[in-house]
C-alpha cells in the first residue's frame, strides 16, 4: 500500500491544495495537486534517492533541447545567409564554380555554429522556463517542494551538453576547417585561370595591367582579347588577338594568342609600331602577381600547439605568445560561458511569481546580464592580448556568469513576505 506523504496549501497565486502526496516503489513519489478548473498529477523521483533524471528532469531536459535545435538552425540560417551573400559574388565573380561555393559555405559552417550555439542555448531556456510558468507547470513543480537549486538540474545538464558540443566545436572542428579552408583560398588565389575567365569585362589583374576577353567557347578558348601592359616606363604595349588560350608552363601561365597584333607606343615621341603575328606566347608569371605565401592563421592551429608556441609558429604566424595563449585559452572558456548562459537565463526568470502576463521584467534582466557577460569577455580577450601572463582574465566572463547563477537562485529561493492586505484589522 503505497503512504500518504502529506497535505499542504497550495501556491498563493494560484489557490487550492496539494492534496495528496503517496510514497510508491522504488523511489518513486506522486503528488496530485487540485486548484479550482485544474487537476495536476506528478510522479518524481525522491530527491536523494537516485542519482538519475526525473520525469521532470526528461521533460524539461527534452523542451531545451527541442528548442535549442529550433533556435540553432534560424540563428545558424541567418547568419550562414548573410555570410554566403558575400562569398557567392566573390566567388563567382572571380569565375569560380557552384561546387566551389558549396564548398567554401560547408567550410565555414563550423565557425558560424560555434558563434551561435550560447546564443541559442540562452534563448531556448527562456522560451522554455516561460512557457512552463505560463501553463503553472512550474509553479506545481515548486509547490511539491522543489527548491530553485533543484529545478536548475535539468538546466545544467542541458548546459553541459552545450558545453561538450562547443568543446567539440572550438577545439577540433572549427581549426579543422579553418585550416581547410585556408588551404582551398591559397589554391584559389594562385590560380590564375580563375582571374581571367570572366568574359566581357575588363578586368585588372596587377597595376598596370588591363585585360578584356569578349567571349569563352565551351572548349575553354579565349575569343577576341585585349591586352595592356602600361607598366613599362619607354613604352606602352597592346595585344590584341582573334583567339587565345591558357595553358600551363614551366615557370608560371603561358597564355598563347593566335592571329593578332602587338602596337608598341614609345611615350617619347609618340611613335606607333605595329607588329602582327600568327601566334605568341607569353609568360604571364611577370605580368600577373599569382599571390604571396599564404600565412597560417592561429585558428587553423591545434590547441596544444597554442599553449606550447613553439618559435617555429610564431615566425610563421606572424604573431606572439600572448595571441596564442589568448586562443588556446578562449577555446575552453568560450564553452564555459555556453553553459553558465543558460544558467544565468533561468536564474534570472525564477526571481519572479507566478503571472499569467509573463515574465517581460526577469526576461529583460537575463538578456542585460548576458550583454555584460558579453562585454566582459570581450574586455578580457583584450587585456589577454596585451600580455602573455594576462590570460587567466579570459576566464573572467564565465565564472561571473555561474556566480551570477548561483546569486540568484539563492535569492530565488527565500521565502517571500507577503504584503499586508488593504484594511487588516491591526493587532490589539
Amino acid at each position: 500500500m503505497p503512504s500518504r506523504l502529506w497535505d499542504a496549501p497550495g501556491p498563493a497565486g494560484i489557490g487550492g491544495r496539494l492534496r495528496k502526496g503517496y510514497r510508491l516503489a522504488a523511489g518513486f513519489a506522486r503528488y496530485e495537486f487540485r486548484a479550482p478548473g485544474k487537476s495536476v498529477r506528478v510522479t518524481q523521483h525522491l530527491v536523494g534517492t537516485h542519482f538519475r533524471l526525473s520525469r521532470f528532469d526528461r521533460y524539461l531536459l527534452s523542451q531545451l533541447l527541442a528548442l535549442f535545435g529550433f533556435f540553432s538552425l534560424v540563428l545558424v540560417a541567418v547568419y550562414w545567409v548573410n555570410r554566403a551573400v558575400g562569398l557567392f559574388d566573390q566567388l563567382i565573380g572571380d569565375g569560380q564554380s557552384a561546387v566551389v561555393f558549396l564548398e567554401f559555405s560547408l567550410l565555414t559552417l563550423p565557425n558560424v555554429i560555434r558563434l551561435v550555439l550560447p546564443i541559442s542555448a540562452f534563448a531556448a531556456c527562456l522560451y522554455a522556463i516561460n512557457r512552463l510558468n505560463q501553463e503553472s507547470e512550474l509553479v506545481v513543480m515548486q509547490a511539491t517542494g522543489f527548491s530553485a537549486f533543484r529545478l536548475a538540474r535539468p538546466v545544467l545538464f542541458f548546459g553541459l551538453s552545450v558545453l561538450a558540443m562547443q568543446m567539440v566545436l572550438t577545439n577540433v572542428l572549427v581549426p579543422l576547417s579553418q585550416a581547410r579552408l585556408g588551404e582551398r583560398t591559397s589554391e584559389i588565389s594562385q590560380n590564375a585561370t580563375a582571374r581571367f575567365l570572366n568574359e566581357g569585362r575588363f578586368m585588372h589583374p596587377a597595376t598596370g595591367i588591363t585585360l578584356y576577353i569578349s567571349e569563352i567557347s565551351p572548349l575553354g578558348e579565349l575569343k577576341k582579347i585585349f591586352l595592356s601592359d602600361e607598366r613599362g616606363e619607354a613604352e606602352r604595349v597592346v595585344y590584341t588577338a582573334e583567339t587565345a588560350l591558357l595553358v600551363r608552363g614551366e615557370a608560371g601561365p603561358v597564355l598563347v594568342m593566335i592571329d593578332g597584333a602587338a602596337q608598341r607606343l614609345a611615350r617619347e615621341g609618340q611613335r606607333l609600331a605595329v607588329t602582327r603575328f600568327e601566334n605568341f606566347a607569353m609568360e604571364l608569371a611577370g605580368l600577373v602577381d599569382a599571390g604571396a605565401a599564404r600565412r597560417q592563421s592561429l585558428r587553423e592551429l591545434s590547441t596544444l600547439d597554442l599553449l606550447a608556441a613553439p618559435p617555429e609558429l610564431l615566425e610563421a604566424t606572424a604573431s606572439n605568445r600572448a595571441a596564442f595563449r589568448e586562443e588556446a585559452h578562449s577555446r575552453i572558456a568560450s564553452p564555459l560561458l555556453a553553459l553558465a548562459a543558460p544558467l544565468v537565463g533561468f536564474a534570472a526568470l525564477m526571481l519572479g511569481g507566478y503571472s499569467r502576463f509573463g515574465m517581460l521584467p526577469q526576461i529583460a534582466l537575463g538578456v542585460g546580464l548576458l550583454i555584460v557577460l558579453q562585454t566582459i569577455s570581450t574586455v578580457a580577450s583584450g587585456r589577454a592580448l596585451a600580455s602573455d601572463m594576462a590570460w587567466p582574465l579570459v576566464y573572467l566572463a564565465p565564472l561571473a556568469g555561474l556566480a551570477m547563477a548561483v546569486g540568484l537562485l539563492w535569492l530565488a529561493q527565500r521565502p517571500r513576505r507577503r504584503p499586508r492586505q488593504a484594511g487588516a484589522e491591526a493587532p490589539a
